[in-house]
């Protein structure tokens, strides 16, 4: 019998080795074009399981005294640390928050949950009034031009009265949805961004901020396009993952997921040599990216300039996405060395729209 415990063991090390060299494919995934590489460009959103598995892989090898052994998921975990501490940061200590800072509000609105209104109320837009932002910026912004039972553009600026200073696009082929921009400070200049999208849209503002003019980037990038079912399907391969099911339904789902990240990431392609162009000037970027931290989309918009204000204050995985089990977060916050993040927050009080609204305190270093 103990030639069977042997092979167990044998067994078990196979196993831990491909797990742990998925884990370091799947980290180095962001680096592959989604053009070159369409249906790859698409497996960050596995990370999480494969760091679950090489954790439970660590603490049975530990468990049976198997130490080492243990070093090979070790070793994957610590080369990932960074794609880890990115996705689900820990900052169990608050810092204090510099009364210089400013407050920056990223949400995508989902047209304001269709223009309604209770009792004359939107809750979206009752959120926005009692945020005490400084700068707000909306994705999926809409308004109706029904004034007894919808949501109108006088609506929300009399409700924001607070801000003087506004600026707002409408994009894609119906132009019926777009961004929005609220802010306390004056907007200089507002522009489109121009790629390719028949939906989507990017706009790039510049503010004026005490003495600095800042550029700020609102996002709303290409959409993953997936249908009321497909999401069934996914909800579906969730409850009963069977064989058959499991094949046409990843093979589905991964096919849209594909489509659109090449279309993302031109566009980010496009943000990219946007705030490349700011040079050394203070740079602000948010958004509904519709994609997570492990992407393409992401790294290239991110470079090697601009940091994450989540990943430096936040806790937790930051689910921004709120509907359909699609737990991941997509919607960001971006800053140039400028600026100290404090308190990143996706705020989870709201689920009127399918998106959280993420905000930060930011202070300006100068």
């Amino acid at each position: 019998m103990k030639w069977l415990g042997k092979l167990l063991l044998y067994t078990l090390c196979i196993g831990n080795l491909l797990l742990t060299g998925g884990m370091l494919l799947v980290a180095y995934s962001p680096r592959l074009h989604p053009v070159s590489h369409p249906l790859l460009s698409s497996i960050g959103l596995t990370f999480p399981f494969f760091v679950i598995a090489n954790l439970l892989y660590l603490f049975f090898w530990w468990g049976v005294e198997q130490f080492k052994i243990s070093l090979l998921s070790l070793a994957g975990l610590i080369l990932c640390f960074s794609d880890i501490r990115t996705l689900c940061p820990i900052h169990l200590i608050p810092s204090d928050v510099p009364k210089e800072s400013i407050k920056l509000l990223s949400y995508n609105v989902m047209g304001f949950n269709g223009c309604e209104k209770t009792n004359g109320r939107n809750e979206i837009l009752s959120y926005l009034v009692n945020s005490d932002a400084d700068i707000i910026c909306l994705q999926e912004y809409a308004t109706s031009g029904d004034a007894k039972q919808h949501l109108t553009q006088k609506d929300v600026d009399k409700a924001l009265k607070e801000y003087p200073y506004k600026a707002l696009s409408m994009h894609g082929k119906r132009g019926h949805k777009g961004l929005a921009c609220y802010s306390k400070f004056p907007i200089l200049s507002a522009k489109a961004v121009s790629y390719k999208s028949s939906y989507n849209g990017s706009a790039v503002y510049q503010l004026k901020i005490g003495n600095d003019t800042v550029t700020l980037i609102n996002n709303h990038l290409e959409s993953n396009k997936l249908t009321k079912q497909d999401k069934v399907v996914y909800e579906e391969l969730l409850k009963a993952p069977e064989k058959e099911k499991m094949k046409s339904g990843v093979r589905q789902l991964l096919t849209k997921l594909a489509e659109a990240s090449a279309l993302r990431s031109k566009q980010a392609e496009e943000i990219a040599r946007q705030v490349k162009m700011a040079e050394d000037r203070p740079v602000l970027v948010c958004g509904d990216f519709n994609d997570i931290p492990l992407s393409y989309t992401y790294h290239t918009i991110r470079q090697d300039i601009l940091n994450d204000a989540f990943e430096d204050s936040g806790t937790g995985p930051g689910i921004s996405y709120n509907q359909h089990h699609f737990y991941f977060r997509i919607d960001h916050i971006l800053t140039s060395r400028h600026w100290e993040a404090y308190d990143c927050t996706v705020d989870r009080s709201i689920k009127e729209s399918d998106h959280y609204p993420i905000w930060s305190k930011l202070l300006y270093k100068e």
